[in-house]
């Protein structure tokens, strides 16, 4: 027989494998085109050559080969080269058979010897360096294989065979090569598409020949044979689109060819369905609304409309399916109705039962969905399909309702990204006696059995990979490794009736039939417009390309619209409250609309899936708020602009997030087999493996008990919990004490960089000769219904943790030995090798939070929708501190709070990003545990464990140096370092008088005050706006010890004047005078709250009313309250600190109207007395006000609303409370003293009488009786009395008595024994003062005197002068210049510049200290008004029992230790927290029992002047002064310090580094930075310049660096590269390995970027900065114009050598012009010189530019510019001052102007204000 193609003719031969041999390949008619193909190869054959057929993807080269074949009768060996094709898979394989490894031929060296056509398919897919193997058997028929056999080209061996005999050869095992092997190769031409390039040698042993696209002609022909029904015309405009498609010049654009084979079946659509649009079709064709960019779709739409496609503006027809019914086996009858009539056609179908539509519960449909059936139903009649749809949209629920309708078994297989054409063709497994075999994979035995395939995730698998399935698709056949072949049903059969074989004899054959119903239905996620192909990133790829818009049709699933979504949820969880569901639905759909792509990754989890589980959620538990149900989850996590871009958009939404109802008791209980956790129980599981229950010491805290009920209340449900958090905040502590409380089981993962997925399923390893599986946890954990905790979960790729996908989804999968885990146990009855999933299975996953310094996967961002997510934080303060006290319970609670306040602010600051690392609450119990441990080790010491970590980090350091400081953790400090103030001795305390208080019945001497009460007149109340500050509270005790404890800054203006200070337990109050505004903050808080109460008082014209506020805090029942008292106009106030409600007391109904005459406060006569407030009994609610110069007092009772006035006969000049019932009168120009008793309770009705006593005061010479004692004129009495053992202390005399303190200018203080309560004369003993203070000169001299001369003779309104009764102190504060400096410092110390001098008088040690208080940072300008405030520039108050507090005129707060017990407890407590550090050498080998040590303590020598020495040792106390307060051998704490130097030799000085070293390296350090100067010649001053801006960003520009080289180290991760020969050992390859093979290693490497996929490009960033006239006019303002050139500094210097990664340059705007070049981006600077040119070029452009604003301009060329570059990602960031509205532009419109390119990021800062500017 011969075949004739034209003139060319071939002589056939008999096949002797007629199997083998192509059937049913060649069409009745073949086209021309074909014909000429046909007629080439065959002249090829008959030249002997191998021919190679290069074209378009498609099946159309296959089908040629194929048709050749069958038109010669050879027999085909056909292979599909993947990316895992190795050469094994070419020339010969081992397989063991009984114990001995044979090797079996494989196609090409079958081929070879019988004489077959090898096809070899997709040689752009074979990795390089595989196919040179056939090198020399293409070229010379020749080929060397593994076992010793040589292939020898015909016409040799037959030269051999006329010299030997046959058995020779064969025992030279010589093996002919038959004459009729060919080569027949397929590929693709690899520059215009994706793959490697062929290799120069390979390419010149093939003659090639262009395989196109069917000419227009011939095609024609063939759609209209297809398609009868439809309009010509129709037709030939969908081909002229496809080949326009297909054009050169649209592939210029970067549009994918148009799938031209695909039209055939799409004709036979359009031929049942005329009415479809055009359109429609094509986009199931070319979806290009998914593919491409803007620009594409704006391309391809263009074509469509010039062909008149564009028809599908009309609605899609309408379509449902009406009902389904099952014709003959395997078909079904669909009838569907569009628009209105109804159709019916045949598809094909499953064997199971049919379900008709809308029959199962579960599916709920929707108007869209149902649709997208339809659609489906239509393209199921002719070819396989894809959906296409974001994740958890429903594609999954759509496949099962779609494979339900079609009575389909579906078979499920998740891709995963690094599966091998072996996991999806077949797996070698070996036999129970050892020898190895072939399991067909799911899809093949799903193939052979009709079923539906469902390839889960077609975009994560590597088109290499997925090449093999192409012939399956396209032409339902498929080669398999071990030899072989499935057909396609009717090929089978035709196969069947020519040979006359029985279905088992061409089963021995190993030839199967593809059962006809098989069909695939692929499922992936939408591509990622211009991302790269092969990019692993997160983010997506580019997957859908040429040679997959072949393979199938797509079907887009549309994300739904919301009121569908609102049925289908209520649908799914039937009790939902609508309200929250609606809130939801508006929430997501408004994230889903946005540009913005980091709402847009938000809502991606937020998807339909997620939707339902909350539904379910807040169904279960309505109370709920939703701002709660899982929203929060995701936004923990998220980058501060994500974070604030979610607010923005919760709020619209109308979600509140409430207030934790924290408190509620979060207790657990477990009673009678019931779990309780806050309201929430469950019952404890009955577990029969007891050993897996993990048990975990565990300290309840609030928080995590919050956490624990809200994973039970997801438990119970039936999720899947994931937990995400930073480390060490005890996400596994959790987990563990929950399962315990559960008493559930538990199988641990952990998993690492190189887990596999083998690895997460099975383990393999070889037991004598033979495979066997080891389960892993994970199915261990499904047999038995323990719970998986999966740890570490972002560590894994996420390719790998993707499987669980399937595991958690539809409760299948697949292992690696063929079983497979299935959740329904009916379905798993009949089925042999499946595992059902126990009920009780959970998976608890772990994972880091996404993102930096975490270097993980995004865990989250791939799986977060499939688990219910709970984001576990560190514990809040109080429940920190009660944990930790669990763990340390005898360590200081002051230690405790110290390291709950420290840690907690590092936390915060790694959230805003300052520094990388984020501390957690694991760090601090391991402190804790240590202190607890050693408690003598110190704290400082000790904290060094967790931060040594970061010590040679300097900026790091700072930051965190400082933040423990701030909370006072001494770090660094040496317990030397102490540094209290000098203690002078006081003067001998001398009787100096008697006062005595005068009762005789005399009537002068005893007068009687009339008394009247009436009720206060209320105004009000006004509520105010109560704002609170941050309060940033530094700890002063860090690197030194001193009596100065804390302090902080008010956040007021610099020209306020601070008026006032007081105290109630433990809150002060400050009040200021202009404004008027009240302060009043925690000691220990961190807040300041504050009301500005300028509105209540006006302030007057011309500046000359200088009100003058006292304050007096209430007590209970009022607490929080304050009492306001103005002094010259007598406003009095009663103040809520809490509600912010002011109300005016008038006290006498006559005196509202103040004095309208304003006095001339210059003139010489003393202004008119003030009006004065008495508050020492304030927290009794009592006050008394009385007015200078005036006869009457007013007692204002808050409680019961009253004032009672009383009447004196004298003229006051001041009171002073001795105690609630006696009051001390001082009268005018005389300042004789009266002593004023009343009744303790004042009654309405009759008004109890008040005596007046006046007293006499006599010296101690004269006796009773003689007035000659000079007048003292008190500054402060006190109203309490002094403890008996501090009265006899400051006597020396034991004694019991009523008494009080006393102090005024002659003398540091005066104890009045017996007064008020003793009648017989009272002694006082004074301690004086050497000079009188009012006789010393005020501090300014000279003009400046003059000039306020008039001034000062007004006293200062405020004495500063408080008592510590219970520390037996005075303390007041003085003006330096009253001040003894000589005897404080020593003579060549020059005095610090001090505010003023605490001076505190110790009348238990008799001594008297002065501590200076340090110089204000800003003082008001308003100079006379603050001298009458106060003589010095601080004002005091008594804080608490052994301490004060001082304000200074700046408003700065500090906290001060005076009370000698508690400054020795707090040096103790500081010592110890430092550690005891002696000085004393280790030892290591003795241990003594003594307590003894090798040094005794040392005797400081006796010294003449009396100096305080301080010895060798730590111990020496010196032998200066006297032994302190009973503090012998251990020298006085507080006297360590007096001004001298402390000298001791401490272990780190004697390891410090000799000063001459130093010094060096100094000089060392500068000689180079003069070199670098030099080099770059930049002037020292240009360098300090320079370094001003540096320094002020160097941290931010530290910690960008850092994050931008964690990118680059996450961008260098390395690959597993498979089939190596050494490595370790590839577990999907260990049958291979006992075979014998070599490449059975895998190892890590650098993975080659795919070749034709594009070059990574870098990211393209511009700054827009703002250089306009406004930035340098209002620059003395904020300091705008400075930060803008800080901000540019820190990107140059951040930025500077990533040049290759991000391609930078900077910009300026201005009223000039918007494209002012600062930085190009091609010409970066690359020293300090040059980046300080680009900052003095901003600098002066600002200075001498026009002005006008040229923001939006600027921004939208910007945008529109980078837009047109080529670059991974584009950013914009713009800097402005905001001063938009004065050029009258809208911030919508900026708004507008910022989100107009999607492509870009922009961004846009604002800096500096005017008003509310950049608020808007």
């Amino acid at each position: 027989d011969t075949v004739t193609i034209g003139e060319i003719s071939y002589k056939l031969k008999t096949p002797r494998n007629p199997e083998l041999v192509p059937v049913k390949h060649i069409s009745d008619s073949v086209p021309q085109t074909v014909a000429q193909h046909l007629r080439w190869i065959m002249q090829k054959d008959l030249l002997g050559q191998d021919v190679f057929l290069i074209g378009p993807p498609g099946p159309l080269r296959r089908s040629i080969a194929m048709q050749y074949l069958e038109l010669t009768k050879r027999e085909v060996e056909y292979v599909a080269l993947s990316r895992d094709t190795t050469e094994t898979d070419l020339k010969q394989r081992r397989e063991i058979r009984s114990g001995t490894a044979f090797y079996i031929d494989q196609c090409a060296v079958r081929a070879a010897t019988q004489g077959r056509v090898l096809v070899l398919e997709g040689l752009e897919k074979a990795e390089r360096n595989v196919l040179p193997v056939l090198n020399n058997l293409l070229e010379n028929r020749e080929m060397q294989l593994e076992d010793g056999r040589f292939l020898m080209s015909a016409e040799r061996y037959d030269k051999l065979l006329q010299e030997h005999t046959k058995e020779e050869l064969d025992s030279w095992k010589i093996v002919r090569v038959s004459e009729d092997f060919r080569v027949i190769a397929l590929g693709l031409p690899v520059p215009k598409y994706k793959g490697n390039p062929l290799d120069p040698p390979l390419r010149s042993r093939f003659q090639a020949r262009d395989i196109y696209y069917l000419p227009f002609k011939d095609q024609l022909e063939l759609l209209y044979t297809a398609g009868p029904n439809i309009a010509a015309e129709r037709v030939s405009q969908l081909l002229s689109l496809a080949t326009t498609l297909c054009s050169q010049e649209s592939s210029n654009l970067g549009l994918p060819d148009f799938p031209v084979d695909n039209l055939l079946p799409a004709l036979h659509v359009l031929n049942a369905f005329p009415m479809l649009s055009s359109q429609q079709l094509v986009q199931r064709l070319y979806p290009y609304k998914s593919i491409l960019g803007k620009d594409g779709r704006t391309a391809v739409e263009g074509v469509l409309s010039r062909f008149e496609l564009l028809d599908g503006r009309r609605q899609p027809a309408p379509s449902a399916i009406l009902s389904v019914s099952t014709t003959r086996e395997g078909h079904a009858d669909v009838t569907l109705r569009v628009t209105d009539k109804d159709i019916t056609f045949q598809v094909p179908a499953g064997t199971k039962e049919l379900c008709p539509p809308n029959s199962s519960p579960t599916f709920i449909s929707t108007p869209s969905h149902s649709q997208l059936m339809a659609e489906m139903m239509q393209s199921h009649m002719v070819k396989d399909i894809c959906l296409i749809g974001a994740k958890g949209c429903g594609k999954s629920v759509i496949a099962r309702e779609f494979a339900e309708m079609l009575g389909y078994s579906i078979e499920p297989v998740m891709l995963y990204q690094d599966m091998t054409a072996r996991d999806l063709l077949q797996q070698r497994y070996t036999l129970p006696n050892g020898d190895t075999a072939w399991r067909p994979s799911p899809l093949v035995t799903a193939a052979i059995e009709g079923k539906l395939l469902l390839l889960d995730g077609i975009h994560r698998v590597n088109l290499g990979t997925l090449a093999v399935l192409s012939r399956l698709l396209h032409d339902r056949e498929l080669d398999l490794y071990d030899g072989s072949r499935l057909l396609r049903w009717d090929r089978y059969q035709t196969l069947k009736e020519q040979l006359q074989y029985s279905d088992q004899q061409l089963q021995e054959r190993s030839v199967f039939p593809i059962h006809p119903s098989f069909r695939v239905l692929a499922l992936a996620e939408p591509p990622v417009v211009g991302a790269s192909t092969s990019s692993s990133n997160s983010r997506g790829q580019q997957w859908l390309g040429p040679e997959l818009l072949t393979m199938f049709l797509y079907h887009t699933v549309t994300p739904l619209a919301k009121a569908e979504e609102m049925s289908l949820i209520q649908g799914l969880t039937a009790n939902v409250p609508k309200e929250a569901a609606e809130q939801l639905l508006h929430l997501t759909h408004s994230l889903r609309k946005t540009n913005d792509p980091t709402a847009q990754s938000l809502a991606s989890s937020l998807s339909t899936r997620q939707l339902l589980r909350i539904c379910r959620r807040l169904s279960q538990y309505p109370e709920e708020n939703i701002a709660h149900a899982r929203v929060h989850v995701c936004f923990r996590f998220l980058p501060s602009l994500a974070r604030a871009a979610l607010e923005k958009s919760l709020a619209n939404c109308s979600i509140q997030d409430s207030p934790d109802p924290a408190e509620h008791s979060q207790d657990c209980t477990i009673k009678d087999g019931v779990l309780t956790i806050g309201n929430v129980s469950a019952p404890v599981y009955n577990a029969n493996e007891k050993i897996k229950v993990p048990d975990v010491l565990f300290y309840d805290n609030p928080q995590h008990m919050m956490v624990m009920e809200d994973m039970l209340k997801d438990f119970l449900l039936g999720e899947h919990l994931l937990l995400v958090g930073n480390q060490g905040v005890g996400k596994n502590k959790i987990v563990d004490r929950f399962l315990h409380l559960l008493n559930r089981p538990r199988e641990y993962l952990q998993l690492h960089r190189d887990t596999t997925v083998q690895t997460l399923t099975l383990q393999p390893s070889v037991r004598d000769g033979i495979i066997m599986y080891e389960d892993s946890p994970l199915v261990k954990a499904v047999k038995m219904g323990h719970i998986l905790v999966i740890d570490e979960a972002d560590k894994a790729p996420t390719n790998v943790t993707c499987i669980l996908k399937t595991l958690v989804e539809s409760g299948e999968m697949i292992l690696a030995d063929g079983r497979r885990i299935i959740s329904d146990p009916h379905e798993a009855e009949g089925r042999p090798n499946t595992v059902v999933m126990h009920p009780d299975f959970r998976m608890l996953v772990l994972a880091n939070r996404p993102g930096f310094p975490f270097l993980g996967n995004d865990f989250f961002g791939a799986l977060g929708d499939i688990f219910s997510c709970h984001a576990v934080d560190n514990p809040k303060p109080q429940a920190e501190l009660a944990m930790l006290k669990q763990y340390g319970p005898d360590v200081p609670d002051a230690t405790l709070q110290k390291l709950v306040a420290a840690f907690g602010e590092l936390r915060s600051m790694a959230d805003q990003g300052t520094i990388t690392y984020p501390y957690s609450t694991r760090e601090v119990v391991n402190i804790v545990k240590h202190l607890q441990k050693f408690p003598d080790e110190g704290l400082a010491n000790v904290v060094r464990n967790v931060f040594d970590f970061d010590s040679y980090n300097k900026d790091v350091r700072e930051v965190l140096i400082e933040a423990l400081h701030k909370r006072g953790i001494p770090i660094g400090a040496k317990p030397s370092s102490v540094k209290l103030a000098k203690e002078l001795p006081l003067p001998e305390v001398k009787m100096t008088g008697y006062w005595t208080i005068n009762q005789g019945g005399n009537a002068r001497r005893k007068l009687l005050c009339p008394t009247e009460t009436h009720p206060i007149d209320i105004k009000g109340p006004v509520f105010l706006r109560v704002q609170s500050y941050p309060c940033n509270r530094q700890e002063s005790r860090a690197l030194s010890f001193s009596e100065e404890k804390a302090h902080w800054q008010i956040p007021m203006n610099e020209v306020n004047i601070i008026c006032d200070v007081t105290t109630k337990d433990d809150v002060l109050y400050v009040a200021t005078c202009n404004p008027v505004s009240l302060y009043s903050m925690n000691e220990g808080g961190d807040t300041i709250q504050c009301i500005e109460l300028y509105d209540v008082f006006p302030r007057t014209i011309s500046g000359v009313w200088q009100p003058f506020v006292t304050v007096a805090p209430l007590g209970s029942p009022m607490d929080g309250q304050v009492v306001l008292h103005e002094e010259q106009s007598n406003t009095v106030l009663h103040v809520d600190m809490v509600t912010g409600a002011v109300r005016r007391l008038t006290l006498s109904p006559d005196s509202d109207q103040p004095s309208t005459r304003a006095s001339n406060w210059w003139n010489s006569k003393e202004q008119q007395g003030g009006h004065k407030m008495c508050h020492d009994f304030a927290h009794k609610n009592w006050l008394l006000f009385y007015k200078e110069d005036g006869n009457q007092l007013e007692v204002l009772d808050m409680l019961e609303g009253r004032v009672h006035s009383i009447s004196l006969p004298i003229n006051l000049k001041s009171v002073f409370l001795v105690a609630e019932d006696r009051w001390l009168l001082l009268e005018s120009n005389t300042n004789k003293k009266f002593l004023l008793t009343k009744p303790m309770h004042m009654a309405a009705e009759d008004s109890g009488v008040c005596q007046l006593h006046s007293i006499s005061e006599d010296s101690v010479s004269s006796g009773h009786g003689a007035s000659t004692a000079e007048v003292s004129v008190p500054q402060m009495l006190s109203c309490e009395q002094l403890p008996n053992e501090n009265l006899s202390a400051a006597l020396d005399q034991k004694i019991v008595s009523p008494n009080r303190v006393l102090t005024d200018t002659g003398s540091f203080a005066r104890v009045i024994v017996g007064f008020p309560d003793l009648m017989s004369p009272n002694e006082v003993y004074s301690f004086k003062r050497p000079v009188d203070l009012s006789v010393m000169k005020s501090a300014e001299s000279g003009a400046h005197m003059f000039l306020r001369g008039g001034l000062r003779s007004s006293t200062a309104k405020q004495e500063n002068c408080v008592s510590l009764l219970s520390a037996n102190q005075v303390v007041r504060a003085l003006p330096p210049n009253k001040v003894p400096l000589k005897e404080v410092y020593p003579k060549d110390v020059t005095p610090p510049m001090t505010a003023a001098y605490l001076e505190v008088t110790d009348l238990n040690s008799k001594k008297v200290k002065y501590i200076p208080v340090p110089r204000s940072m800003t003082v008001s300008p308003y100079t006379s008004w603050l001298s009458k405030v106060s003589e010095s520039d601080v004002l005091i108050a008594a804080l608490g029992s052994g301490g004060v507090v001082t304000v200074d005129m700046g408003g700065y707060v500090r906290l001060w230790e005076t009370g000698l017990d508690t400054l020795q407890r707090s040096l103790m407590e500081w010592r110890n927290m430092i550690g005891t550090e002696d000085g004393r050498p280790l030892q290591i080998t003795i241990q003594r029992e003594s307590g003894l040590d090798v040094t005794a303590p040392k005797h400081g020598k006796i010294d003449p002047n009396n100096d305080p020495h301080v010895g060798g040792n730590q111990w020496a106390g010196g032998t200066g002064g006297r032994d302190t307060a009973g503090l012998g051998g251990k020298g006085g704490p507080y006297r360590l310090d007096a001004g001298h130097k402390v000298y001791q030799v401490s272990q780190a000085e004697k390891d410090a580094v000799p000063e001459e070293v130093r010094k060096a390296a100094r000089e060392m350090g500068e000689k180079a930075f003069k070199e670098r100067l030099k080099e770059i010649d930049m002037s020292e001053y240009d360098a300090a310049t320079y370094e001003r801006f540096s320094n002020a960003v160097r941290r931010q520009v530290q910690s960008l660096r850092i994050i931008l080289d964690s990118l680059q180290a996450k961008g260098k991760e390395r690959q597993w590269l498979k089939n190596q020969a050494l490595g370790e050992l590839d577990d999907a390859k260990i049958i291979d390995g006992l075979t014998g093979e070599k490449a059975i290693y895998k190892r890590r490497g650098e993975l080659d970027p795919e070749l034709g996929s594009p070059q990574q490009k870098p990211k393209r960033i511009r700054v827009l900065a703002d250089v306009s006239g406004s930035m340098y006019r209002f620059n003395g303002v904020d300091g705008r114009l400075e930060r803008s050139m800080e901000a540019v500094c820190m990107v140059m210097e951040a930025l500077e050598n990533y040049e290759h990664k991000f391609k930078y340059d900077i910009v300026g705007h201005s009223g000039d012009g918007y494209d002012i070049e600062l930085v190009r981006a091609d010409k970066v600077p690359k020293n300090n010189k040059q980046r300080l040119k680009v900052l003095k070029t901003m600098h002066a452009h600002s200075q001498f530019c026009m002005s006008g604003d040229y923001t939006l301009e600027g921004t939208d060329a910007s945008i529109k510019e980078l837009a047109r570059e080529e670059a991974d990602e584009h950013f914009v960031v713009v800097l402005s001052d905001a001063n938009l509205e004065r050029y009258g532009i809208r911030p919508e419109r900026f708004a507008q102007v910022l989100t107009s390119d999607p492509q870009v990021n922009a961004f846009a800062i604002f800096i500096g204000s005017l008003g509310d500017q950049a608020e808007r």
